[in-house]
């Protein structure tokens, strides 16, 4: 006589049964697994992990982080994505495979801040040295590339001033000195312009950045509540190099985490489009205040490299973030600015952008730059982040904040 399953936690961890296949739905399934089973040992010993083909273990991939690589490099325009647990992950994995000791690594001086810390804290530390360039004078960048430089980092637009480069002239240098190029495209998600097709129908090898690495915290995942980042290659041998720092550094997600990114991104082309018109508005408000005494936004004529992001981007919808920055009147004190900041109702005080909800964060310019650039007025820098909300609504915040605190 046939016996059923084995009763008690036997019978529950052995269980035969297996759902029929076939089950679809608009979202992917979510796989959670550390050990993967293998049928048998050939299996086991045959089974390749690099190249996607197959299953191994929980860190190198599985279905759920396999099926987000591959949209994520779909929207970049990439061929190959490495998911890391944060945008500052990802740049500092770049590092650390591509740099070793004697190397120099060139920063733009307008770089995210916590990218700059690290080139002044480990990297010094292992040996390899760094210098800052101007982000707006490819010329400075071609000048301070020397024999030891393997790696420039670019990022459009800059961290907070949000001063756009020209991308193509100053890629084209390091290609010419064969020098890697990352970009930080977490400004333009992958949407604003094409990183790995810069300049549109000029030959069969467009110009392209080596790689990007992307903050999927903020536009791909959208809702404020998921850390993770991406490094996005074309370069099969570039990409491999770095999945094995990335493999050896045993970098993982969680399924949960990247289930939430991967709902996100249906959505992201309409929620970069609003966040878009958003700040677009606010900052063409913006400039009429008269304790603004500059407005920062690449859409603004005015602003520095707007002729540089019309070029690359087109100016149309959705070829802008939802950020940009005013520097208040120095006749204002710091007490003055931080009332103002204290008075937004709307605009929440938080690090980070991309969600729903809009953010403020007051920054000491002159403590993050080796120097003030010439373009930049005089002032404090208080960068806005457009959420989702009314625009009429966030414009009366502004205005009352004003109202209360700096008139």
């Amino acid at each position: 006589m046939a016996s059923g399953p084995p009763v008690g936690s036997t019978g529950l961890i052995h269980h035969p049964y297996v759902p029929p296949h076939g089950f679809a739905a608009p979202q992917p399934a979510v796989h959670k697994a550390s050990t993967v089973i293998f049928p048998d040992v050939a299996a086991m010993r045959s089974t390749e992990w690099k190249d996607k083909t197959g299953y191994t273990y929980g860190l190198h991939g599985t279905p759920t982080t396999f099926t987000l690589e591959e949209r994520l490099a779909t929207l970049e325009g990439g061929l190959q994505c490495l998911l890391v647990p944060s945008g500052l992950s990802a740049i500092a994995t770049t590092c650390m495979s591509l740099l070793r000791t004697g190397d120099e690594v060139l920063v733009p001086d307008n770089a995210y801040g916590p990218a700059k810390t690290l080139v002044q804290g480990e990297l010094m530390a292992w040996g390899i040295t760094h210098r800052y360039y101007d982000p707006m004078d490819p010329q400075d960048l071609a000048d301070k590339i020397g024999p030891a430089t393997r790696l420039v980092w670019l990022e459009a637009a800059g961290s907070v001033t949000l001063e756009f480069p020209d991308l193509p002239a100053m890629v084209r240098i390091c290609r010419e000195r064969n020098v890697i190029t990352a970009l930080d495209n977490t400004w333009g998600a992958g949407l604003a312009f094409a990183p790995f097709d810069l300049v549109p129908g000029t030959g069969e090898a467009p110009l392209a950045v080596d790689l990007t690495v992307h903050a999927l915290t903020k536009y791909p995942n959208g809702g404020g509540d998921v850390l993770m980042g991406s490094i996005v290659t074309r370069d099969p041998q570039l990409h491999l190099r770095l999945k094995l720092t990335h493999m050896r550094l045993g970098l993982s997600v969680g399924a949960n985490d990247a289930e939430a990114v991967l709902r996100g991104l249906p959505s992201i082309v309409l929620r970069y489009q609003a966040h878009d018109a958003t700040a677009r508005a606010l900052a063409t408000w913006a400039q009429s205040q008269p304790a603004f005494v500059q407005v920062l936004h690449p859409a603004l004529p005015d602003s520095p490299g707007h002729a540089h992001w019309r070029e690359l981007c087109h100016g149309g919808p959705g070829s802008a973030a939802g950020l940009f920055a005013v520097i208040i009147d120095p006749r204002f004190g710091q007490d003055r600015v931080d009332a103002f900041c204290d008075a937004l109702q709307l605009f929440k005080l938080g690090y980070s952008w991309g969600g729903p909800m809009s953010l403020v964060v007051p920054y000491e310019l002159a403590q993050m730059r080796t120097q003030w650039p010439a373009y930049l007025r005089r002032g404090t820098v208080v960068r806005f982040s457009a959420g989702l909300e009314a625009l009429a609504d966030l414009q009366a915040d502004i205005e009352q904040a004003l109202q209360r605190s700096l008139r």
